[in-house]
């Protein structure tokens, strides 16, 4: 636990109803730093009687920031006004696409830890 408080740069929560967000800027051995966004809501274990908390979380490293902020600007503008974004805000790199174009995305280790 020190060594993971050692590479803590800035630390912010935001509370949001039963949700808690946690962006938290930290440092690799390098030096370099990084983006984890933390969503963690509390949940109660009928089972136990006790409460826990589920965590999600999402690492966005610096070279990701800009494709990152553009596609989740454009997400929230459509929300909001109900204006579709430009398809340019979410165009992978070419190496990010399967031999029929698409994404090749796979989420189904997400839950495992």
């Amino acid at each position: 636990m020190e060594n993971q408080d050692k590479n803590e740069v800035l630390s912010r929560a935001v509370k949001a109803g039963k949700r808690t967000y946690f962006f938290d800027v930290k440092s690799t051995k390098t030096e370099e730093l990084y983006l984890t966004i933390t969503e963690s809501k509390r949940k109660f274990n009928a089972e136990t009687g006790t409460f826990f908390y589920e965590k999600h979380k999402v690492f966005l490293y610096k070279e990701d920031f800009d494709k990152f902020q553009n596609a989740l600007s454009g997400v929230i503008d459509f929300i909001r006004t109900g204006k579709v974004p430009e398809e340019t805000m979410f165009e992978p790199e070419a190496g990010g696409l399967g031999e029929d174009g698409k994404i090749d995305v796979s989420f189904e280790d997400l839950d495992r830890q």
